[in-house]
């Protein structure tokens, strides 16, 4: 027996390099030894940070008899779903299909053609939860294989089958109008949890693409209770145990209705999507609070999530020292012996209890608003505020001495671009040299790394390894989106000539021709069961609705007209999906939301420096309805809406246009206030 993932570079495969199990990486090795040996693949799929992987991974794929029966009956291949979400996309439709509902860990049972004939995701080692133990199913399986093979073959063809219609589907086209806005806000309040915030119940998530949404639609409605669903979630959030009060940054999601108790894992991507939802609010509101999410969740990221290079890794663990959320939480004992005379105001403040909240533990959360707290000690609030800071910092130096959780660090290209627009927004609108700064480095990073010869993207890098697999729609698209933002916050025309060359690539490798839209996988990737093509939200958005989104923007810095149709036929067939269900297509709303209030663009000519004043007034606001670009008067420029525009008298000047037809020059901020 030999386990063949010791030569991978994924952190979550080599966490299995040293199984007794008898593991394959996903590819035609495994596929050509299944048929050989005539024998089923046992398709396991997860990711590095996910808890009940490590459990299934520690109970069976850990025990020398599971793993016996495994290699003697199954080809095993293990995969990680962030390295490949084409292989994770398409078992992932097979076992919702099979069972109703999905997950990490995966496990799916294939002919040797990849077909999938059972699945779910995890089995215990024994008989519980009302599940049957893992080797049961083993069993079940193995003589399922041998003994109903025409049965087994038959409902593996059955399934496939009905994955790539799923997948073929074509969507009726509708008109894109604002009927559609406004009825998805209306459908987010029949959900919205007016108490806590966030939609739904537990396990709750944060949502951002649809907080972004409500924050587009207070500003083209000057909707309040759309501004209100956004502020109630988010300061809620920021209280909860969800986010990590004394490291900054966020977990994945909450298992409880009240952003308490948080699944501990951190995700790059849903801290690159919340950082930017809460900087958005702090622009509408000017709420202190938000912007200081913000910044703690980038200088989090900046701190414990990022390659000298520039890359960003994937994720954090939940676990350390095989428990979960143990780095996280505090004994009251701890916290009094670590602060103090200042332990007693930072208890009252974060809700710590001899008792605890959670296992004894206590989970940090924003119990008391420490103005509040100030006013009824009589004391000064910066000052209260000065003493809890200096105590976060306390216990972050402390905590900072345990055993860390896992760290995955794999850079993914796809999670880079959603970072490196929140870095390139954050360093433009906050002042933040050093946000902008990590955003370049980014930028130089992944196109020196993460390209091949010829331009093609590729999906993950991790340090000491090459770059591999080839690049989703997601890594192009958000990429393109993450250049967009940079190329207006620094006005580097190398930024905007490489999305322009993403968009060039998406649209003659990922296009589908006969239903519209775009594939998951370009037209020269390994064949699989079929073609997968994703247009719903998850935890990230849809690849498709970025897509559209940065070829509207496109269109406008460019002209290209082209760019406009391919991205409004997309967005007209979503129409009837993303109305009826606005969380789980909130990305297309966000593309047809941009769509619709006839977006302006900006032309600034003049010296960098002189151009500060308009500037201002350009950043000073959330403006998710607009393209900016800039150059000096004599400049030589690749940006067609930056051509014959003259400066007047000598002055920086503004030209506001839409879809290139545009007002009377303008040289005055007061003017150009007026006129957006």
């Amino acid at each position: 027996m030999a386990n063949h993932l010791r030569a991978e570079s994924s952190p979550y495969l080599l966490q299995h390099a040293d199984n007794p199990v008898e593991w394959y990486p996903w590819g035609p090795e495994a596929m050509a030894l299944a048929k050989d040996r005539d024998k089923p693949i046992l398709l396991s799929i997860g990711y590095a940070a996910c808890h009940w992987c490590h459990v299934m991974a520690h109970e069976s794929f850990e025990d020398e008899a599971t793993a016996a029966q495994m290699n003697a009956d199954f080809v095993n291949v293990k995969v990680d779903r962030e390295e490949r979400p084409d292989v994770d996309s398409i078992y992932m439709q097979a076992v919702t299909a099979m069972t109703g509902r999905g997950g990490w860990p995966m496990t799916v049972f294939l002919t040797p053609d990849g077909k999938p004939f059972y699945a779910g995701t995890y089995f215990p080692k024994e008989p519980r939860y009302g599940m049957p133990s893992f080797r049961q199913i083993l069993t079940g399986i193995a003589q399922a294989w041998n003994d109903e093979r025409e049965d087994v073959l038959s409902s593996a063809g059955e399934v496939a089958a009905q994955l790539r219609a799923l997948s073929d589907v074509g969507l009726e086209h509708g008109a894109v109008d604002a009927k559609v806005l406004r009825g998805a806000v209306r459908a987010l309040e029949t959900n919205f949890d007016a108490t806590w915030g966030g939609f739904g119940g537990a396990p709750k998530f944060p949502a951002p693409m649809a907080l972004d949404f409500l924050l587009g639609q207070h500003l083209r409605d000057q909707d309040s209770s759309a501004l209100a669903m956004v502020e109630k979630t988010l300061q809620k959030m920021a209280e909860g145990g969800i986010y990590d009060q004394i490291g900054g940054g966020f977990a994945r999601y909450s298992v409880d209705q009240r952003w308490l108790v948080p699944h501990f894992e951190k995700m790059l991507y849903d801290n690159a999507q919340l950082a930017r939802v809460y900087l958005h609010a702090w622009q509408v509101t000017r709420n202190d609070s938000y912007r200081r999410v913000t910044e703690e969740t980038l200088d989090y990221v900046l701190r414990e999530m990022r390659h000298e290079d520039g890359g960003f890794y994937s994720s954090q663990d939940a676990d350390s020292e095989g428990v979960e959320g143990k780095f996280y939480v505090w004994s009251a004992e701890e916290i009094r012996e670590l602060l103090g005379d200042d332990a007693e105001v930072f208890m009252r403040v974060h809700g710590v209890s001899a008792d605890g909240n959670w296992e004894g533990q206590n989970i940090l959360n924003r119990h008391l608003d420490p103005a509040g707290l100030a006013k009824q000690m009589d004391v000064e609030p910066h000052a209260l505020v000065a003493r809890i800071d200096a105590s976060r910092k306390t216990l972050y130096e402390a905590r900072a001495k345990r055993v860390w959780p896992g760290l995955d660090d794999k850079v993914l290209t796809a999670w880079n671009g959603l970072m490196l627009a929140a870095f390139a927004e954050a360093g433009e609108a906050l002042g933040r040299a050093d946000y902008t700064e990590a955003a370049v480095a980014n930028a130089n990073f992944l196109y020196r790394t993460m390209r091949d010869e010829s331009g093609r993207l590729l999906r993950t890098w991790k340090a000491g390894s090459e770059p591999k697999y080839n690049a989703y729609l997601e890594d192009y698209a958000y990429l393109a989106e993450g250049l967009i933002a940079l190329y207006e916050a620094t006005f580097d025309e190398r930024w905007l000539c490489w999305a322009r060359e993403l968009a060039a690539l998406i649209l003659l490798h990922f296009s589908d021709e006969e239903n519209g839209g775009f594939f998951d996988t370009s037209d020269d990737h390994e064949a699989l069961i079929h073609r997968p093509k994703s247009l719903q939200d998850n935890a990230v958005p849809s690849g498709n609705a970025v897509a559209a989104k940065v070829l509207l923007k496109l269109s406008l810095l460019t002209g290209n007209g082209d760019y406009w149709q391919v991205a409004e036929e997309s967005v007209g067939m979503m129409i009837k999906l993303m109305g009826q269900y606005p969380t789980a297509f909130a990305e297309w709303l966000n593309a047809a939301s941009f769509m619709l209030n006839e977006p302006r663009e900006v032309a600034l000519i003049g010296r960098h420096e002189e151009l500060a004043p308009l500037l201002e007034v350009i950043r000073g606001q959330y403006r998710p309805f607009q393209v900016i670009a800039a150059r000096g008067n004599e400049e030589a420029t690749t940006v067609p809406l930056l051509e014959n525009r003259p400066q007047v008298d000598g002055k920086p000047t503004a030209y506001v246009c839409r879809r290139f037809v545009c007002q009377a020059p303008i040289t005055e901020p007061k003017a150009l206030a007026a006129e957006l």
